[in-house]
């Protein structure tokens, strides 16, 4: 593993596979690891063509930021949490959801979140930055309790202008919460370049200010995002939480209902295509004598996969009109039951 000082001496960048190192995870998990990335890859594809089809209405694209995402949730133990935003999908599907409640939570249906609180994970947050304070609160109450788990937070660069992300973080340090947040530094919030969002050498350091550790990776290195999620996570179940930053590039627009190419130019696109974490690590994969030809047929597996769950999400029955209202508050108040029975009353007519 290699580190690199990027400022005072406090914040390290963690590299693996440009350092030509080699990781400690077996051939099997190596394998794994890869196929979860084909399958986000293609998921994400399918996605992008069921919202040009009208099938989904809005789509937050994460080809590229693959090994973030599945890298980060490859660290978490079983009894660890995940808060997501609203560009994690990859995140859901390494965490085991299945892709056909994925798909059913894009088309507008919230059953398609249901059960996955099972599965330690809250639901998508759609407002930029509010779930770096759900992360927040989870870690403060597992000190609390005395817990030895952590909660996970994913965020993107945009949020760490916003707020909640720096009263998130000084809470965190000042309780000793159990939380990593994750900062997935695609280098935009939406149209917003992160030189002109913040004049820090880097998102890291912003940690400094509140006492608690930061950590940049290159995080369209799978193994470096394994390691040092590990690394941040260990710090977190002892009360250290720890800002992560992890490098990377969305491939696509920032949803589909925005335009990159107003300002992003394709000599920048085509630069960090050649950086596609996929194509990397199947590079280390067949340098270390780990590739097969499983691996290599595994796309068409994939694609069938991600088919089969989105004719089925597409076929599933319609949610119930009294679910749109019934779920918001423990206890309906009255502005909400008068809305709850114009709406009603209006489609009946």
């Amino acid at each position: 593993m290699s580190r690199k000082q990027v400022y005072s001496g406090e914040v390290e960048r963690i590299e693996v596979m440009n350092a030509d190192e080699t990781s400690d995870l077996d051939e099997e998990d190596l394998k794994q690891l890869y196929k979860q990335m084909v399958l986000a890859r293609k998921f994400d594809e399918k996605a992008f063509s069921l919202q040009r089809r009208g099938e989904i209405s809005t789509y937050a694209p994460h080809k590229g930021q693959e090994a973030a995402q599945i890298g980060a949730m490859f660290a978490l133990n079983e009894d660890d949490w995940m808060v997501p935003s609203f560009r994690e999908t990859a995140a859901f599907i390494a965490r085991g959801a299945p892709l056909d409640k994925i798909f059913q939570r894009w088309m507008g249906d919230a059953n398609g979140q249901k059960d996955l609180s099972d599965m330690n994970t809250l639901p998508v947050a759609i407002p930029v930055g509010t779930q770096n304070l759900h992360t927040a609160g989870i870690g403060m109450a597992m000190k609390n309790k005395g817990d030895e788990n952590a909660v996970l937070g994913f965020t993107g660069d945009g949020s760490t202008s916003q707020g909640d992300f720096h009263e998130s973080l000084n809470f965190s340090g000042v309780y000793s919460g159990h939380a990593v947040f994750f900062v997935q530094n695609n280098q935009y919030a939406i149209s917003l370049p992160r030189e002109k969002q913040t004049r820090s050498e880097t998102i890291a350091q912003k940690a400094l200010a509140y006492g608690i550790d930061g950590i940049q990776v290159d995080g369209n290195d799978i193994l470096a995002v394994i390691e040092a999620t590990k690394e941040a996570l260990e710090k977190a179940r002892n009360g250290e939480p720890v800002l992560v930053e992890a490098e990377t590039y969305r491939l696509e627009d920032h949803t589909t209902s925005d335009d990159s190419t107003r300002y992003r130019d394709d000599e920048e696109v085509e630069e960090w295509k050649e950086k596609d974490p996929l194509k990397r690590f199947r590079e280390y994969l067949k340098e270390n004598d780990i590739w097969t030809e499983e691996l290599e047929k595994y796309g068409e597996e994939a694609e069938e996969k991600v088919n089969e769950a989105a004719n089925k999400a597409i076929e599933a029955e319609e949610p119930e009109f009294d679910e749109l209202f019934d779920y918001v508050y423990d206890e309906m108040p009255e502005t909400l039951k008068k809305e709850k029975q114009a709406l009603k009353e209006e489609i009946n007519q």
